[in-house]
């Protein structure tokens, strides 16, 4: 199934016909006949999408929504209110409450698809980035600090910008956004040189049918908006723009007739909706850079470090390429601590990183494997490369004397373990077996008087 879609209505004849309509879309349908059954089943079946008439008999629609929106369990659920009569007054209430969309009954079944299909996406991402986020927090990752309401920036762009003016002019006091006008010919143009807008709000009609259409899918394409919230301005009557203008990513739809008062309140609720989503996604990339990246140096940490060898080991397999295996370790290291203090040897441990990052080639990955000690994976790399490249790192660090906190100096020297996998002519060896390899090679350089290269039997 596509989806579950919970349909509360009072009346049984209008959840029938939504029923048919969606279930013709391949959607799952469940059915609350009163508001209380709405509630319990919101929480007990957590449907992917609720259908809410705007009033159940026991309770009105606006304060099953209400409740809803105040139980942590359900108010991520998107929401679409129905009424079978126009109120402008219970429109901008329920709006005001949370719902996604107003529509009146009898719903038209094409946009109602494709409003459904637009929510069931917008929840999918959402609940994603949550699954991840909550990931991270089981990893003991920290989470994002929370945000403050702050103010976004919106681009507005009509097929003339007095028209644009006019919806600025008409939200000036209603909204705290910082609000901008360009004409369409510049909307993309001037992305470079801006900051990305967190909101678009674009004319479905910039001068020819689809041009307003254009540039949202433009927009959705790139990597600089494609997390940008986008309104769409469409004529009540251009059912068809308004339909593809959903399936192509917008995140809301205004009838060009529609009140200031509705457009601010359309506007608060994707502002609101996109500082959470760069909430969560901050959140993953943090959890992600936590996971994966040594917070002190800023090399890739030995999690990382292991699958990414595998990879390597897998391709050198593929293309019967020989590809290279270190292990580094800095020379009596525990003297610098012990001399100097844990801060001298947190700046050497950053120097040594630096160095050595700067004298490998883009594709190579250097990694702090644990304490002073560091893996370095060199693709495509056969054994006179492999150990000219050590020889030039071992200089790298021994050369040149370290800079501590307090404006001293000391020379580090460092022992270097070589081992080479992916050979032609011979068996395939586990990157497991490598690294014991490199290891005891770096054990040998250590035992043979340290700041030397040293290669493993699969490298002789």
């Amino acid at each position: 199934m596509a989806g579950r879609i919970l349909i509360a209505d009072d009346v049984a004849t209008n959840r029938i016909v939504m029923k048919v309509k969606l279930a013709s879309a391949f959607y799952q349908v469940i059915q609350a006949a009163s508001g209380d059954e709405t509630l319990r089943m919101a929480q007990q079946d957590n449907p992917d999408l609720i259908i809410l008439d705007v009033n159940l008999g026991d309770m009105g629609g606006v304060d099953v929504l209400r409740a809803l929106k105040a139980n942590a369990s359900t108010a991520a659920i998107p929401v679409i209110m129905a009424t079978g009569v126009a109120d402008t007054r219970t429109k901008l209430t329920a709006l005001d409450a949370g719902a996604d969309e107003f529509l009146c009954k009898p719903l038209d079944e094409m946009s109602l698809l494709a409003r459904v299909r637009s929510l069931l996406r917008a929840r999918t991402t959402s609940e994603e980035l949550r699954r991840r986020e909550s990931t991270a927090r089981e990893l003991g990752f920290a989470e994002a600090q929370q945000g403050f309401g702050r103010a976004g920036r919106v681009v507005m762009v009509a097929d003339r910008p007095e028209r644009a003016l006019v919806w600025r002019q008409g939200l000036r006091g209603l909204v705290r956004h910082k609000m901008e006008v360009l004409p369409k010919e510049r909307a993309l143009e001037a992305l470079p040189g801006m900051a990305v807008p967190d909101i678009f709000v674009i004319a479905a009609d910039l001068g020819d049918r689809q041009s307003g259409l254009q540039l949202l899918s433009e927009l959705r394409s790139r990597d600089a908006t494609r997390h940008c919230a986008v309104l769409v301005v469409h004529e009540s009557e251009d059912r068809n723009s308004a339909i593809m203008a959903l399936d192509l990513g917008a995140n809301d739809l205004i009838r060009s007739d529609v009140t200031a008062e509705e457009m601010a309140l359309r506007l608060r609720t994707q502002m609101r909706r996109k500082h959470e989503s760069d909430r969560l996604r901050e959140t993953v990339d943090d959890g992600l850079k936590l996971a994966l990246v040594d917070p002190l140096t800023g090399l890739y940490n030995r999690r990382y470090a292991m699958p990414y060898l595998n990879r390597i080991a897998a391709s050198a397999a593929h293309k019967t390429q020989p590809f290279s295996v270190m292990l580094l370790d800095l020379d009596r290291f525990k003297s610098v601590n012990d001399t100097w203090g844990h801060a001298a040897g947190d700046a050497v441990l950053v120097e040594v990183s630096r160095r050595l990052l700067s004298y490998m080639r883009s594709e190579d990955m250097v990694a702090r494997f644990g304490g002073e000690e560091f893996v370095i994976a060199l693709p495509d790399t056969n054994l006179a490369e492999a150990r000219n490249a050590a020889e030039r790192l071992r200089r790298v660090i021994s050369e040149t004397p370290i800079p501590l906190p307090g404006g001293n100096a000391i020379s580090i020297t460092m022992s270097v373990g070589v081992s080479i996998g992916g050979q032609a002519g011979r068996p395939a060896l586990s990157v497991e077996t490598l690294i014991e390899d490199a290891d005891r090679a770096l054990f040998a350089a250590k035992a043979e008087g340290r700041n030397q290269v040293t290669l493993g039997a699969y490298a002789a």
